[in-house]
Protein backbone atom coordinates (compact mmCIF):
# COMPACT_ATOMS: atom_id res chain seq x y z
CA UNK A 1 0.00 0.00 0.00
CA UNK A 2 2.43 2.65 -1.15
CA UNK A 3 4.81 3.40 1.69
CA UNK A 4 2.98 1.92 4.66
CA UNK A 5 5.08 1.99 7.78
CA UNK A 6 4.57 -0.91 10.19
CA UNK A 7 6.06 -1.71 13.57
CA UNK A 8 9.22 -3.17 12.04
CA UNK A 9 10.03 0.09 10.25
CA UNK A 10 12.42 2.65 11.67
CA UNK A 11 10.91 6.10 11.32
CA UNK A 12 13.31 8.97 11.01
CA UNK A 13 12.08 12.50 11.69
CA UNK A 14 11.90 14.64 8.58
CA UNK A 15 11.37 13.45 5.02
CA UNK A 16 11.37 10.02 3.45
CA UNK A 17 11.09 8.66 -0.07
CA UNK A 18 8.16 6.23 -0.38
CA UNK A 19 7.93 3.26 -2.71
CA UNK A 20 5.04 4.69 -4.70
CA UNK A 21 4.19 1.25 -6.09
CA UNK A 22 0.55 2.07 -6.74
CA UNK A 23 1.10 5.25 -8.72
CA UNK A 24 1.37 3.52 -12.08
CA UNK A 25 4.52 5.51 -12.95
CA UNK A 26 7.90 5.39 -11.31
CA UNK A 27 9.61 8.78 -11.37
CA UNK A 28 13.38 9.00 -11.02
CA UNK A 29 13.11 10.56 -7.56
CA UNK A 30 11.76 7.28 -6.15
CA UNK A 31 14.94 5.35 -6.95
CA UNK A 32 16.82 5.62 -3.68
CA UNK A 33 19.86 3.70 -4.92
CA UNK A 34 20.22 5.54 -8.21
CA UNK A 35 23.58 7.23 -8.79
CA UNK A 36 24.46 10.09 -11.13
CA UNK A 37 25.23 8.96 -14.65
CA UNK A 38 28.63 9.95 -16.01
CA UNK A 39 28.70 11.46 -19.46
CA UNK A 40 30.52 13.98 -21.54
CA UNK A 41 29.69 17.44 -20.31
CA UNK A 42 26.70 19.14 -21.94
CA UNK A 43 26.70 22.95 -22.00
CA UNK A 44 23.62 25.13 -21.67
CA UNK A 45 23.11 28.73 -20.63
CA UNK A 46 20.10 28.23 -18.33
CA UNK A 47 19.21 24.88 -16.76
CA UNK A 48 15.75 24.68 -15.23
CA UNK A 49 15.47 21.92 -12.63
CA UNK A 50 11.88 20.72 -12.32
CA UNK A 51 9.11 20.38 -14.90
CA UNK A 52 5.96 21.10 -12.89
CA UNK A 53 3.96 24.31 -13.01
CA UNK A 54 6.88 26.51 -11.93
CA UNK A 55 9.34 24.93 -14.35
CA UNK A 56 6.94 25.23 -17.28
CA UNK A 57 6.23 28.88 -16.47
CA UNK A 58 9.98 29.58 -16.50
CA UNK A 59 10.45 27.65 -19.77
CA UNK A 60 7.68 29.68 -21.39
CA UNK A 61 9.31 32.96 -20.36
CA UNK A 62 12.70 31.79 -21.66
CA UNK A 63 10.99 30.84 -24.93
CA UNK A 64 9.31 34.25 -25.15
CA UNK A 65 12.65 35.94 -24.47
CA UNK A 66 14.04 34.41 -27.65
CA UNK A 67 16.17 31.72 -26.06
CA UNK A 68 16.40 28.40 -27.85
CA UNK A 69 15.84 24.92 -26.54
CA UNK A 70 19.01 22.90 -26.05
CA UNK A 71 19.86 20.39 -28.78
CA UNK A 72 22.68 17.93 -28.09
CA UNK A 73 25.79 18.69 -30.12
CA UNK A 74 25.00 22.32 -30.85
CA UNK A 75 27.28 25.15 -29.82
CA UNK A 76 25.13 28.26 -29.73
CA UNK A 77 24.44 30.86 -27.08
CA UNK A 78 21.09 31.60 -25.56
CA UNK A 79 20.06 27.99 -24.87
CA UNK A 80 17.97 26.51 -22.09
CA UNK A 81 16.76 23.09 -21.00
CA UNK A 82 14.28 21.77 -18.44
CA UNK A 83 15.16 18.55 -16.63
CA UNK A 84 12.40 16.73 -14.78
CA UNK A 85 12.54 13.69 -12.49
CA UNK A 86 9.05 12.55 -13.51
CA UNK A 87 8.47 10.16 -16.42
CA UNK A 88 5.70 12.26 -17.97
CA UNK A 89 4.28 15.79 -17.72
CA UNK A 90 2.14 16.69 -14.74
CA UNK A 91 4.52 17.38 -11.89
CA UNK A 92 3.19 16.35 -8.49
CA UNK A 93 -0.40 16.52 -9.75
CA UNK A 94 -0.12 13.13 -11.43
CA UNK A 95 0.42 11.55 -7.99
CA UNK A 96 -2.56 13.11 -6.23
CA UNK A 97 -5.08 10.78 -4.63
CA UNK A 98 -7.94 9.53 -6.85
CA UNK A 99 -10.67 11.23 -4.82
CA UNK A 100 -9.17 14.71 -5.31
CA UNK A 101 -11.40 16.37 -7.88
CA UNK A 102 -11.15 19.76 -9.53
CA UNK A 103 -14.01 20.88 -7.29
CA UNK A 104 -12.02 20.24 -4.13
CA UNK A 105 -8.64 21.74 -4.99
CA UNK A 106 -7.58 25.33 -4.50
CA UNK A 107 -8.10 27.30 -7.70
CA UNK A 108 -5.55 26.41 -10.38
CA UNK A 109 -4.63 29.40 -12.48
CA UNK A 110 -3.72 29.27 -16.14
CA UNK A 111 -0.06 29.08 -17.01
CA UNK A 112 1.07 31.98 -19.22
CA UNK A 113 0.00 31.79 -22.84
CA UNK A 114 -2.45 28.86 -22.76
CA UNK A 115 -5.65 28.42 -20.75
CA UNK A 116 -6.52 25.27 -18.80
CA UNK A 117 -9.79 25.07 -20.73
CA UNK A 118 -13.14 23.66 -19.65
CA UNK A 119 -13.45 20.71 -17.30
CA UNK A 120 -16.10 19.05 -15.19
CA UNK A 121 -15.78 19.91 -11.47
CA UNK A 122 -15.92 16.15 -10.77
CA UNK A 123 -12.96 15.40 -13.03
CA UNK A 124 -9.90 14.07 -11.23
CA UNK A 125 -7.15 16.62 -10.63
CA UNK A 126 -4.61 13.88 -11.37
CA UNK A 127 -6.04 13.68 -14.91
CA UNK A 128 -6.95 17.27 -15.75
CA UNK A 129 -3.74 18.99 -14.67
CA UNK A 130 -1.24 16.54 -16.24
CA UNK A 131 -3.24 16.64 -19.47
CA UNK A 132 -3.05 20.45 -19.39
CA UNK A 133 0.71 20.41 -18.73
CA UNK A 134 1.16 17.97 -21.64
CA UNK A 135 -0.73 20.29 -23.99
CA UNK A 136 1.30 23.19 -22.69
CA UNK A 137 4.65 21.55 -23.40
CA UNK A 138 3.53 20.50 -26.87
CA UNK A 139 1.97 23.86 -27.74
CA UNK A 140 5.19 25.79 -27.06
CA UNK A 141 7.54 22.93 -28.04
CA UNK A 142 9.37 23.25 -24.72
CA UNK A 143 12.65 21.30 -24.33
CA UNK A 144 12.06 18.95 -21.39
CA UNK A 145 14.35 16.02 -20.63
CA UNK A 146 12.87 13.26 -18.47
CA UNK A 147 13.30 11.32 -16.38
CA UNK A 148 16.34 13.22 -15.17
CA UNK A 149 16.96 13.55 -11.44
CA UNK A 150 19.34 16.28 -10.27
CA UNK A 151 21.72 14.81 -7.69
CA UNK A 152 23.97 17.78 -7.00
CA UNK A 153 24.77 21.33 -8.06
CA UNK A 154 28.29 22.65 -7.47
CA UNK A 155 30.06 25.87 -8.42
CA UNK A 156 32.60 25.91 -11.24
CA UNK A 157 34.30 28.72 -13.13
CA UNK A 158 31.65 30.55 -15.10
CA UNK A 159 28.67 28.76 -13.60
CA UNK A 160 27.56 25.44 -12.17
CA UNK A 161 28.08 21.73 -12.67
CA UNK A 162 24.91 19.66 -12.33
CA UNK A 163 25.17 15.89 -11.87
CA UNK A 164 21.99 14.09 -12.92
CA UNK A 165 20.67 10.65 -13.69
CA UNK A 166 20.83 11.68 -17.35
CA UNK A 167 24.40 12.97 -17.44
CA UNK A 168 26.51 15.97 -16.47
CA UNK A 169 25.62 19.56 -17.34
CA UNK A 170 27.45 22.85 -17.14
CA UNK A 171 25.14 25.84 -16.91
CA UNK A 172 25.75 29.55 -16.57
CA UNK A 173 22.57 29.92 -14.50
CA UNK A 174 20.23 27.67 -12.54
CA UNK A 175 16.48 28.10 -12.05
CA UNK A 176 15.29 25.64 -9.43
CA UNK A 177 11.63 24.66 -9.68
CA UNK A 178 11.49 21.33 -7.87
CA UNK A 179 8.52 22.05 -5.60
CA UNK A 180 7.82 20.10 -2.42
CA UNK A 181 6.03 16.82 -3.25
CA UNK A 182 9.18 14.70 -3.02
CA UNK A 183 9.91 15.88 0.54
CA UNK A 184 7.04 14.90 2.84
CA UNK A 185 7.66 16.13 6.36
CA UNK A 186 7.21 13.88 9.38
CA UNK A 187 7.69 15.47 12.82
CA UNK A 188 9.13 13.18 15.46
CA UNK A 189 7.21 12.13 18.57
CA UNK A 190 8.52 9.88 21.29
CA UNK A 191 7.61 6.24 20.70
CA UNK A 192 6.95 6.72 16.99
CA UNK A 193 9.03 3.72 15.95
CA UNK A 194 7.18 1.39 18.38
CA UNK A 195 3.70 1.96 16.97
CA UNK A 196 2.14 -1.41 16.02
CA UNK A 197 -0.20 0.10 13.46
CA UNK A 198 0.44 1.82 10.15
CA UNK A 199 1.95 5.23 9.50
CA UNK A 200 0.88 7.03 6.32
CA UNK A 201 1.63 10.50 5.01
CA UNK A 202 -0.53 12.61 2.69
CA UNK A 203 1.87 11.55 -0.06
CA UNK A 204 0.69 7.95 0.52
CA UNK A 205 -3.02 8.77 0.70
CA UNK A 206 -5.06 6.91 -1.94
CA UNK A 207 -8.60 7.62 -0.70
CA UNK A 208 -10.91 6.51 2.11
CA UNK A 209 -10.89 2.79 1.24
CA UNK A 210 -7.55 2.47 3.03
CA UNK A 211 -9.26 3.30 6.32
CA UNK A 212 -12.48 1.25 6.37
CA UNK A 213 -13.35 0.19 9.94
CA UNK A 214 -10.02 1.47 11.25
CA UNK A 215 -9.33 3.81 14.16
CA UNK A 216 -7.49 6.69 12.52
CA UNK A 217 -5.55 9.53 14.12
CA UNK A 218 -5.17 12.39 11.64
CA UNK A 219 -2.34 14.83 12.36
CA UNK A 220 -2.08 18.31 10.85
CA UNK A 221 -4.00 21.55 10.63
CA UNK A 222 -3.92 22.16 6.88
CA UNK A 223 -6.20 21.79 3.90
CA UNK A 224 -5.14 18.21 3.21
CA UNK A 225 -5.97 17.15 6.76
CA UNK A 226 -9.52 18.50 6.52
CA UNK A 227 -10.05 16.88 3.11
CA UNK A 228 -8.77 13.54 4.40
CA UNK A 229 -10.93 13.71 7.52
CA UNK A 230 -14.07 14.54 5.56
CA UNK A 231 -13.52 11.45 3.39
CA UNK A 232 -12.31 9.05 6.08
CA UNK A 233 -14.83 9.75 8.85
CA UNK A 234 -17.86 8.10 7.15
CA UNK A 235 -16.02 4.77 6.65
CA UNK A 236 -13.60 4.61 9.59
CA UNK A 237 -14.45 2.99 12.90
CA UNK A 238 -13.44 6.26 14.56
CA UNK A 239 -11.27 9.31 13.89
CA UNK A 240 -9.45 11.80 16.04
CA UNK A 241 -7.91 15.04 14.77
CA UNK A 242 -4.75 16.51 16.30
CA UNK A 243 -3.27 19.94 15.53
CA UNK A 244 -0.71 22.24 17.14
CA UNK A 245 -3.01 25.26 16.90
CA UNK A 246 -6.72 25.90 16.91
CA UNK A 247 -7.96 25.95 13.31
CA UNK A 248 -9.02 29.30 11.89
CA UNK A 249 -11.98 28.83 9.54
CA UNK A 250 -12.43 31.28 6.69
CA UNK A 251 -15.87 31.76 5.15
CA UNK A 252 -15.26 33.23 1.70
CA UNK A 253 -17.77 31.65 -0.65
CA UNK A 254 -15.44 28.84 -1.65
CA UNK A 255 -12.68 31.10 -3.04
CA UNK A 256 -9.57 32.35 -1.23
CA UNK A 257 -9.40 36.14 -1.32
CA UNK A 258 -6.15 36.85 0.50
CA UNK A 259 -3.56 35.86 -2.13
CA UNK A 260 -1.64 39.15 -2.11
CA UNK A 261 -1.53 39.28 1.67
CA UNK A 262 -0.25 35.70 1.76
CA UNK A 263 2.47 36.39 -0.79
CA UNK A 264 3.62 39.48 1.09
CA UNK A 265 3.77 37.62 4.40
CA UNK A 266 5.78 34.77 2.89
CA UNK A 267 8.03 37.18 0.94
CA UNK A 268 9.03 38.98 4.12
CA UNK A 269 10.01 35.70 5.73
CA UNK A 270 12.16 34.37 2.88
CA UNK A 271 13.89 37.72 2.41
CA UNK A 272 14.88 37.44 6.08
CA UNK A 273 16.25 33.94 5.50
CA UNK A 274 13.43 32.19 7.39
CA UNK A 275 11.53 29.11 6.28
CA UNK A 276 8.45 29.93 4.18
CA UNK A 277 5.09 29.84 5.93
CA UNK A 278 2.47 27.38 4.76
CA UNK A 279 -0.59 28.81 3.00
CA UNK A 280 -2.82 27.79 5.93
CA UNK A 281 -0.58 29.53 8.45
CA UNK A 282 -1.18 32.74 6.53
CA UNK A 283 -4.79 32.35 5.39
CA UNK A 284 -6.63 29.89 7.63
CA UNK A 285 -8.81 27.02 6.42
CA UNK A 286 -11.29 27.62 3.66
CA UNK A 287 -14.86 26.45 4.38
CA UNK A 288 -16.11 24.69 1.24
CA UNK A 289 -19.48 22.94 1.00
CA UNK A 290 -17.97 19.54 1.85
CA UNK A 291 -16.09 21.00 4.81
CA UNK A 292 -19.26 22.66 6.06
CA UNK A 293 -21.15 19.35 5.99
CA UNK A 294 -18.33 17.60 7.87
CA UNK A 295 -18.18 20.37 10.47
CA UNK A 296 -21.89 20.07 11.11
CA UNK A 297 -21.43 16.31 11.57
CA UNK A 298 -18.80 16.92 14.25
CA UNK A 299 -15.89 15.54 12.23
CA UNK A 300 -13.61 18.50 12.96
CA UNK A 301 -13.52 18.34 16.74
CA UNK A 302 -9.87 19.24 17.09
CA UNK A 303 -7.67 18.03 19.94
CA UNK A 304 -4.27 19.44 20.95
CA UNK A 305 -1.24 17.44 19.84
CA UNK A 306 -0.58 14.20 21.64
CA UNK A 307 2.55 13.96 23.78
CA UNK A 308 3.82 10.56 22.64
CA UNK A 309 3.04 7.51 20.54
CA UNK A 310 2.58 4.10 22.10
CA UNK A 311 2.36 0.65 20.48
CA UNK A 312 -1.44 0.73 20.32
CA UNK A 313 -2.23 4.43 20.05
CA UNK A 314 -1.35 7.99 21.03
CA UNK A 315 -1.03 9.48 24.51
CA UNK A 316 -3.16 12.63 24.47
CA UNK A 317 -2.42 15.92 26.17
CA UNK A 318 -5.00 15.04 28.85
CA UNK A 319 -3.06 11.86 29.66
CA UNK A 320 -5.59 9.48 28.13
CA UNK A 321 -4.63 6.87 25.55
CA UNK A 322 -6.52 7.09 22.23
CA UNK A 323 -6.25 3.69 20.59
CA UNK A 324 -5.35 3.86 16.91
CA UNK A 325 -4.81 1.42 14.08
CA UNK A 326 -3.41 4.05 11.74
CA UNK A 327 -1.80 7.48 11.99
CA UNK A 328 -2.20 9.71 8.95
CA UNK A 329 0.38 12.48 8.95
CA UNK A 330 -1.04 15.43 7.00
CA UNK A 331 1.94 17.45 8.18
CA UNK A 332 2.96 19.00 4.92
CA UNK A 333 6.11 19.10 2.85
CA UNK A 334 9.43 20.88 2.71
CA UNK A 335 11.02 22.44 -0.35
CA UNK A 336 13.02 19.90 -2.37
CA UNK A 337 16.44 21.54 -2.30
CA UNK A 338 18.74 18.67 -1.32
CA UNK A 339 20.59 18.77 -4.63
CA UNK A 340 21.54 22.38 -3.86
CA UNK A 341 23.20 21.42 -0.56
CA UNK A 342 26.78 21.70 -1.94
CA UNK A 343 26.12 25.41 -2.54
CA UNK A 344 25.58 25.98 1.20
CA UNK A 345 22.69 28.40 0.69
CA UNK A 346 20.81 27.79 3.94
CA UNK A 347 20.86 30.31 6.76
CA UNK A 348 21.19 29.38 10.45
CA UNK A 349 17.39 29.90 10.63
CA UNK A 350 16.84 27.03 8.19
CA UNK A 351 15.68 29.03 5.19
CA UNK A 352 17.39 30.57 2.18
CA UNK A 353 17.79 34.34 2.13
CA UNK A 354 16.11 35.61 -1.02
CA UNK A 355 16.24 38.84 -3.01
CA UNK A 356 13.11 38.60 -5.12
CA UNK A 357 13.33 35.26 -6.95
CA UNK A 358 17.15 35.12 -6.75
CA UNK A 359 19.16 33.84 -3.83
CA UNK A 360 20.58 36.89 -2.08
CA UNK A 361 24.08 37.54 -3.43
CA UNK A 362 23.64 34.83 -6.10
CA UNK A 363 22.09 36.51 -9.19
CA UNK A 364 22.45 33.37 -11.32
CA UNK A 365 20.50 31.09 -8.94
CA UNK A 366 16.73 31.61 -8.89
CA UNK A 367 14.18 29.63 -6.91
CA UNK A 368 10.70 29.49 -8.43
CA UNK A 369 8.04 27.62 -6.50
CA UNK A 370 9.76 28.60 -3.25
CA UNK A 371 8.23 31.07 -0.84
CA UNK A 372 5.85 33.56 -2.46
CA UNK A 373 6.17 31.90 -5.90
CA UNK A 374 4.83 28.53 -4.69
CA UNK A 375 1.36 29.01 -6.23
CA UNK A 376 0.52 28.95 -9.95
CA UNK A 377 -0.03 32.71 -9.88
CA UNK A 378 3.21 33.20 -7.96
CA UNK A 379 5.08 31.02 -10.43
CA UNK A 380 3.86 33.19 -13.30
CA UNK A 381 5.14 36.50 -11.97
CA UNK A 382 8.22 34.82 -10.52
CA UNK A 383 9.13 33.30 -13.88
CA UNK A 384 8.82 36.67 -15.62
CA UNK A 385 10.97 38.38 -13.00
CA UNK A 386 13.65 35.66 -12.98
CA UNK A 387 14.02 35.53 -16.77
CA UNK A 388 14.14 39.31 -17.06
CA UNK A 389 16.94 39.44 -14.51
CA UNK A 390 18.85 36.52 -16.01
CA UNK A 391 18.84 38.08 -19.46
CA UNK A 392 20.58 41.11 -17.98
CA UNK A 393 23.07 39.13 -15.90
CA UNK A 394 23.98 36.73 -18.75
CA UNK A 395 23.94 39.39 -21.45
CA UNK A 396 21.48 37.44 -23.61
CA UNK A 397 18.84 39.04 -25.80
Amino acid sequence: MGSQRSNNSTLVPGAWRPSGSEWGTRPAWLDNEQEPVSSEVHHVDVLVIGGGQAGLAVAHELHRAGMRGYVDGTDITGTYLVIDAEVRPGGAWQHRWPTLTMETINDIADLPGLKVGDYDPQDLASHVVPEYFTRYEEHFDLPVLRPALAHSVTRIDGGYQVETSAGTWHARAIVNATGTWTRPFLPYYSGQEKFMGIHLHTQDYRGPNQFVRRRVAVVGGGISATQHLAEIAPVAKSTSWYTRREPVWIESGGVLTTGREVEESVRQRVEAGLRPLSVVAATGLLVTDSVRVAREAGVFERKPMFTSIEPDGVRQADGKLWKADMILWATGFRSELRHLAPLKLRTPQGGIKMAGTAVAGEPTIHLIGYGPTASTIGARWGARKAVRELKGVLGIG
